[in-house]
């Protein structure tokens, strides 16, 4: 019986979602999941990829990732939302700390990160993600909630091109507790293989500032992408 819906947003991630769904494969209590890919339009082999691994790849046609996450929440058969990207590989006790979490009275949370890189000043980054801050979150860390709360939430709020996953957070802490469970899901260093660790940080900070005064979407996104190189999967969102 299907107790946790995984839903990844994707866009031309030939290079990640493989290592991904294998990775899922091995999770303990993997007969409790569902696993859905929800692609944006990929022009690469995702779809392929994601069809040999044995997958349905569900595609509805909006390329933004607040609209593909709620696509798959909407197919979702799970009482557990749990949303990853396509970057990460979340540990495999997910199914067991999530469904603990949630018993101890957390129906929504994450995990903290740490980066697939060897960089120590990475390191930094990761730490941080262990407080309760919420300049210290991001969809990275992977979201969990029930499919009781995100419904009554209206899910993901469609407005939003980048930054979705700090308004669903800050919506749900109004009325319900928030964990991080206290072990790692490891994240691409993609960001920092690209440009500056300093940059990127700068940029982040920024960006979570115009979140805040309420900038345009479109505004913010032109600036992240004029500040930073990215590579394609990544400039989808």
């Amino acid at each position: 019986m299907v107790s946790i819906s995984v839903i990844i947003p994707t866009y031309n991630e030939e290079d990640n979602i493989q290592t991904l769904l294998r990775h899922l494969k091995k999770a303990e209590n993997f007969q409790e999941i569902e696993i859905l890919v929800s692609d944006g339009g990929s022009t690469d082999k995702t779809k392929q990829i994601i069809e040999t691994e044995g997958f349905t790849c569900l595609q509805g046609g909006q390329k933004s990732r607040a609209k593909q996450l709620n696509f798959g929440a909407k197919h979702a058969k799970g009482s557990i939302l749990y949303f990853v990207h396509a970057d990460s590989l979340p540990p495999l006790t997910f199914v067991a700390d999530i469904k603990n979490a949630i018993q101890d009275g957390f129906p929504i949370g994450c995990y903290r990160f740490k980066f697939n890189s060897p960089k120590k000043i990475l390191k930094v980054n990761a730490y941080f993600t262990r407080f309760d801050r919420l300049m210290c979150r991001g969809g990275d860390q992977s979201l969990f909630i029930t499919r009781k709360i995100f419904d009554e939430l209206q899910g993901y709020d469609e407005y939003y091109k980048i930054m979705e996953d700090y308004d669903i957070i800050i919506r749900a802490r109004k009325k319900y507790a928030f964990k991080i469970i206290p072990k790692d899901i490891i994240v691409s260093a993609r960001k920092y293989d690209h440009n500056s660790y300093f940059k990127v940080n700068i940029t982040n900070l920024a960006v979570f500032i115009m979140f805040f005064l309420k900038v345009n979407q479109d505004k913010m996104i032109n600036f992240y992408r004029k500040m930073l190189n990215h590579q394609e999967s990544e400039l989808k969102y």
